[in-house]
């Protein structure tokens, strides 16, 4: 059971956050390649279709929802990029960092999965079930640089939004921090799409990749994100941060 603590807020345990954790990054992968497959359906039918703005407004809209929705539990990291830079700057411990990754790869390919099964492989085929990839006249240097500052973007921040419980006595940072990430999140996306696919999230990569058995530059998807991560992490710590003790 929960334990209440001030500021209107609760204590979790490592298995409630895992399973946050787990929900939350399943979902925005769910919708986000449902929105790519959704898109091709209606290409090939030759209906009216967003292109671009579809995934766009789904990757966004489902991240601030699952932020808002999940913050409060887990910090809503939803991501491998988010994690590992709670990790260098010693905002969460290894163990837990691994486990997180790990149950966000899950939520990702269980998702990936269940959309396989729920479309036609006739309408997910096309699109590789939305896995990411690079244009034809872009390296894999130029790729992991673009997603790179991507990530960076959207982990800075989701860091100077998502004020962490020793920062902040604020339980209103939730909602907030899930407009902001996920207004950056759609904004990247229309930037990084017809380039690399906007990916800024290995699992979101991953979960895809290993269902339609799409590998190709999938390296990209976790140099890229995860070096932004790691900077955009750093940087808001080391400017912005609030000091720490030793």
């Amino acid at each position: 059971m929960a334990q209440a603590v001030p500021h209107g807020g609760f204590l979790y345990s490592l298995p409630q956050k895992l399973l946050a954790e787990f929900i939350g990054t399943f979902t925005v992968v769910l919708i986000t390649l449902g929105s790519i497959c959704a898109d091709q359906y209606l290409r090939a039918a030759s209906l009216t279709h967003l292109g671009i703005l579809a995934e766009a407004t789904a990757y966004g809209i489902a991240t601030a929802v699952m932020m808002a929705a999940l913050e409060q539990v887990s910090g809503a990291h939803l991501n491998p990029a988010i994690t590992v830079g709670f990790w260098v700057t010693r905002r969460m411990g290894t163990p837990q960092a691994v486990l997180y990754c790990v149950v966000q790869l899950v939520g990702a390919i269980v998702a990936a999965y269940i959309l396989a099964m729920l479309l036609p492989e006739s309408i997910w085929r096309p699109v590789a079930l939305g896995a990411t990839d690079l244009a034809t006249d872009f390296t894999r240097m130029q790729a992991m640089l673009l997603e790179g500052v991507g990530t960076f973007f959207v982990v800075f921040v989701f860091f100077a939004c998502a004020q962490q419980p020793s920062e902040s006595t604020s339980p209103y940072g939730a909602p907030y921090a899930g407009i902001g990430v996920g207004l950056t999140i759609a904004a990247v996306v229309l930037f990084l799409q017809p380039f690399t696919g906007a990916s800024m999230n290995p699992a979101r990569s991953f979960g895809p990749a290993l269902v339609a058995h799409h590998w190709v530059n999938h390296g990209v998807y976790w140099v890229g994100p995860l070096f932004g991560g790691v900077i955009g992490a750093f940087v808001y710590d080391r400017v912005f941060g609030v000091e720490r003790g030793p």
